[in-house]
């Protein structure tokens, strides 16, 4: 393979990772705990936060605090591992020659 093959190869996965952070705007992932439901997208960022009405009446701050906490970091988790598996899966279909891709 020429640089001119190579450079073009990179070009091109570069395009498709591109494509691939528009369409993890569009994924929607969850994290939850005990009451808490965080929204995030694919690219990590907050689409919505629904705390539970008990949660509000029983009115323990510190409790819907940590329960936001664990959420969203579930949420983030989740988030991490959709974008790594779409990353891979562009990176190895485009550059199957390259290790650890």
């Amino acid at each position: 393979m020429d640089f001119s093959q190579m450079f073009g190869q990179l070009q091109e996965a570069q395009q498709k990772m591109e494509e691939v952070k528009q369409r993890l705007n569009n994924i929607q992932v969850k994290g939850e705990a005990d009451g808490v439901v965080v929204i995030v997208t694919g690219n990590r960022k907050l689409v919505n936060v629904d705390i539970a009405e008990n949660l509000i009446s029983d009115g323990d701050k510190e409790q819907i605090e940590d329960m936001v906490t664990v959420a969203f970091n579930r949420a983030i988790e989740n988030a991490d591992n959709v974008n790594e598996s779409e990353m891979k899966s562009v990176a190895g279909n485009m550059l199957p020659g390259f290790p650890g891709l």
